[in-house]
């Protein structure tokens, strides 16, 4: 009777942890927006893509749409489905382990592909490229641990 009741407050535990957890992360995408709205101008897009043919130019800016929606969809769904995350429904954890694998691969590209030297210069922009690979690994941690948790 007392491991069934160890049990209990364990998994309810975690429940509550992946609960709070889970509102954290919806919000954090939205977080990341705030960033991304302003790299056009910090990075100076405006002056760097006139170097570019008009349709290059406009791919760029689909591309850029289009990781917006996606960060909007993930932050979206994660506070939509928030429910259906914890209860681990199939399709609800698909869409975790989705989000966390693709956090995942942009930390690998930030270390692996971005050049360190390339980065802009100055305190503000250092501080907030440290915050958002915090916040990356933020996102891809709880998706994956929520994905694992459920699965095993």
């Amino acid at each position: 009777m007392a491991n069934l009741s160890a049990t209990y407050f364990a998994l309810r535990g975690a429940e509550n942890f992946f609960g709070r957890v889970l509102w954290l992360a919806g919000v954090g995408h939205f977080c990341v927006l705030i960033a991304s709205f302003q790299v056009p101008s910090r990075l100076h897009w405006r002056e760097d893509l006139k170097q570019l043919t008009p349709f290059n130019r406009k791919l760029m800016w689909v591309y850029g749409g289009f990781t917006v929606f996606t960060i909007v969809a993930f932050g979206t769904l994660t506070l939509a489905l928030h429910a259906e995350l914890l209860r681990g429904e199939r399709a609800a954890l698909a869409l975790a382990l989705f989000i966390g694998v693709y956090w995942t691969l942009r930390i690998v590209v930030e270390f692996f592909y971005y050049d360190l030297a390339d980065w802009p210069r100055g305190r503000g922009m250092v501080a907030g490229r440290i915050l958002l690979t915090l916040l990356f690994f933020c996102l891809a941690g709880s998706n994956l641990a929520l994905f694992i948790w459920k699965v095993w």
